[in-house]
């Protein structure tokens, strides 16, 4: 597909790559994997595949990686983000492109996504929605395309250009809210969000890496840490204090009962809510400046 390269951020990702890439070419979507310095044949599977692949020394995290990855499709008008864990339907590509052709005001379109489940995702409302707000978070699914409060980072078509003069996502965000980041300053640009519900993707959801020790008590540092870092950045109440004082028992409990995954998961979330309020940095705490 002409002037449409796809970026795709794998780390530990050998056993989802596979299905990924060979949706893409099927399409005929070349795509770039950045390799977030992953320990398993990520990398041979991403070559293996035609990919080119772009290595990264340590694990630069989400948004930062695709930044890079958009930064090397140089031929590219536009730029298709997928998750390692993405399969896009056949014919998904194709929908996606007439989309932005019949929706010309759109900045992001993103393809209906179909979890594991067999469930359509359809995030009715975002923290930092400026337009199409939805306090009570009423789901209401579209039947067909659609503007709306959020698209999902785990899969979005944005013209390169465009991306690159906002600025791509946020490079001070590990991981976490860089769509919401990245959603709103494309609404606050005048461009539409648009769901294009003709376009089909299979998300594996949560799969993109293997497993490893301590992996939810990261992840959810990061969540606490970085829903408190766009708060501020767009004026909204910091969720710090509360995060913790809901959190911080709760782990406690997990503790006292020998529950290990209650303590990752309360624990991970106290602590990155705790870390934002120190002024602690997200990059210092995965060594990166």
């Amino acid at each position: 597909m002409v002037g449409l390269v796809a970026i795709v951020v794998a780390h530990d990702s050998a056993a989802v790559l596979p299905a990924c890439l060979a949706a893409l070419a099927r399409q005929h979507v070349p795509a770039i994997v950045v390799d977030n310095a992953s320990r398993d044949a990520s990398v041979a599977v991403a070559e293996a595949a035609g990919a080119r692949v772009i290595r990264n020394a340590c694990n630069e995290g989400y948004g930062r990686a695709n930044n890079r990855g958009v930064a090397a499709a140089e031929t590219a008008d536009r730029v298709l983000i997928v998750n390692p864990d993405v399969v896009l339907r056949l014919g998904a590509v194709d929908a996606l492109l007439a989309a932005a052709r019949a929706w010309p005001d759109a900045g992001l379109l993103a393809p209906r996504l179909v979890e594991p489940d067999g469930r359509f995702f359809f995030q009715a409302r975002s923290l930092l929605a400026p337009y199409l707000t939805n306090p009570g978070g009423r789901l209401t699914l579209p039947e067909g395309d659609a503007c709306a409060p959020f698209l999902s980072g785990a899969c979005l078509m944005i013209e390169r250009a465009l991306f690159l003069d906002l600025g791509g996502f946020d490079d001070n965000i590990f991981l976490f809210y860089e769509d919401d980041d990245l959603c709103r300053r494309v609404a606050d640009a005048g461009r539409a969000l648009v769901h294009v519900h003709g376009a089909e993707a299979l998300h594996g959801r949560g799969r993109s890496s293997a497993p490893e020790p301590g992996r939810v008590f990261r992840s959810r540092w990061h969540q606490a840490w970085s829903r408190a870092y766009v708060s501020r950045k767009y004026g909204l109440p910091d969720p710090s204090v509360s995060h913790l004082m809901t959190n911080l028992p709760k782990a406690a409990l997990s503790a006292l009962a020998l529950r290990r995954s209650g303590l990752e998961r309360y624990g991970g979330s106290a602590s990155g809510a705790l870390a934002f309020l120190r002024g602690q940095d997200a990059l210092a705490r995965e060594g990166l400046r």
